[in-house]
């Protein structure tokens, strides 16, 4: 019998504080291959630092952090991980597709993606040559999910990815995860609860 694959990313008594005040943990939890994760907690909760310790934005307090089975580096996480955040990181003086031939050019691109195509699935078809600064809360968002596409990350850590988005944005949201997690990725997602409902296999962390 073959043995399972250890999860992609998994934390074991994750806690963080700041100036000595905590602000989640300690906790545990794991995503793997082919689930969505969906971690629910109001403002303040520890939600975003949350996703920045796990994509090695800041140093955990306390609790290991493994990859693939292993102790999380640096070159782990950023082969594994691809990480949506409040801040986008998109260039505001580079056009829509600047922007991601910058994002593949630094981290690899999904094989069998192409930049105009992915633009199209994301509803920014005719805004290829638009500078990021002009675009809207809601594409600037859509942008990012661009990205998300087209990097080859197994694993999305998407933080509220349903925030500045219209209906129409959030089915968006939920076809991208579906698809992703179908095609064998994963997804780890923050939310207040209200739209993170991807029909895939899921488990609900209550971050309170």
């Amino acid at each position: 019998m073959t043995p399972a694959a250890p999860p992609l990313l998994a934390a074991e008594s994750l806690a963080f504080q700041r100036n000595e005040e905590p602000v989640f943990g300690p906790l545990s939890l794991h995503v793997a291959a082919g689930e969505a994760l969906l971690i629910h907690g109001g403002n303040g909760s520890g939600k975003t630092t949350l996703l920045r310790v796990l994509a090695g934005l800041l140093p955990p307090s306390e609790g290991d952090i493994q990859v693939r089975g292993q102790h999380a580096t640096r070159e782990s996480v950023a082969q594994t991980c691809a990480l949506l955040g409040h801040l986008l990181g998109h260039k505001g003086e580079l056009t829509a597709v600047e922007n991601l031939r910058f994002a593949v050019g630094l981290n690899g691109q999904r094989e069998g993606t192409d930049i105009t195509e992915v633009l199209e699935t994301v509803g920014l078809a005719g805004y290829e040559d638009s500078p990021a600064r002009q675009l809207s809360a809601g594409q600037k968002k859509r942008l990012g999910l661009a990205r998300l596409l087209l990097l080859p990350s197994p694993l999305w850590l998407m933080d509220e990815p349903y925030a500045n988005l219209d209906l129409e944005g959030i089915a968006l949201v939920n076809r991208v995860v579906e698809a992703h997690i179908n095609g064998g990725g994963a997804a780890l997602i923050t939310s207040h609860g209200a739209y993170a409902t991807p029909a895939v296999r899921s488990r609900v962390l209550e971050l309170d």
